[in-house]
């Protein structure tokens, strides 16, 4: 845990480079962008067809009079949009890492790379093409367990367990597999995902708690639908610089344990090489 407490605060101490700052505002701007356009086309659409849905069904009509017994009648007209504003937050926050695994990893990996590990040999063990792959079958299986999960989140403690460990789950799978992608081989980067799988998983766990924080302002929406349009920037925002933060914690947790196994493998050959010459002598 030592290594990987050490990589948390290298990490932070990244996050405040200004090639850093600047990678930030790419998936920032195409992530806003895509939000906003889609909900000015579809966002008015979406929470009638939700609203009509809602009301055809019996007990949401008990809830809504249970409301106007106790005085707060008038949350009726926010329950569909805040309904929405939960249901679509899970693919914004999975939205943010594809952006951040796409356009920003590579390139603090190649930063941790030259400014931390400059002796590392970069021998590229995944091309784009297997890492979009791995990406993409990763995304799905997340999407596919939050679709499935949905259910359990009307039971209080699990809204907030389940979702952050998926996103924690997809994150390890994500930002570990990118960050060796171009300096460890293909059998290195598949030892390595494997011997330190724990302490990996507990980076994307922890990560995905973080990226749970930006809910707040998800809440806040829920409550005053007409700020929804500046808290929706600003999650995305956060959301970005949570997964950036992981991205540079993973490389360079990543990068020392790949520095760590060549050096090992290093000193392991002069003792396999002196075995052998014994062997030969006999």
């Amino acid at each position: 845990m030592q290594k990987v407490i050490d990589a948390f605060w290298r990490a932070a101490v990244y996050c405040l480079h200004p090639r850093v700052i600047a990678l930030s505002f790419l998936p920032l701007a195409i992530t806003i962008v895509a939000a906003l356009g889609l909900g000015y086309f579809f966002w008015n659409q979406a929470v009638e067809a939700l609203r009509l849905h809602l009301e055809a069904w019996a007990w949401v009509q008990v809830f809504i009079s249970a409301l106007q017994t106790i005085g707060l009648g008038g949350l009726r007209s926010v329950l569909a949009p805040a309904l929405l504003l939960f249901a679509i937050l899970p693919f914004i926050v999975i939205a943010c890492l594809l952006m951040v695994g796409f356009f920003m990893t590579p390139a603090m990996v190649a930063l941790v790379g030259e400014r931390r590990f400059p002796e590392l040999e970069r021998k590229k063990g995944a091309s784009l093409l297997h890492s979009m792959a791995w990406t993409l079958g990763s995304t799905l299986m997340a999407s596919l367990a939050l679709v499935i999960s949905v259910p359990l989140w009307m039971v209080p403690p699990l809204v907030l367990v389940l979702p952050p460990l998926i996103w924690g789950w997809l994150s390890y799978r994500v930002l570990s597999f990118d960050c060796l992608a171009d300096h460890a081989s293909a059998d290195e980067r598949r030892q390595i995902m494997r011997e330190q799988r724990l302490h990996l998983l507990i980076i994307g766990l922890l990560t995905g708690y973080l990226s749970a924080l930006p809910s707040i302002l998800w809440a806040s929406g829920a409550m005053f639908i007409a700020m929804a349009p500046l808290l929706v920037p600003l999650a995305i925002w956060i959301y970005t610089l949570v997964f950036a933060f992981s991205s540079l914690w993973c490389a360079h947790y990543c990068l020392a344990r790949l520095r760590a196994l060549r050096e090992s493998a290093q000193a392991e050959l002069p003792v396999v090489a002196v075995a052998s010459a014994r062997e030969g002598q006999a």
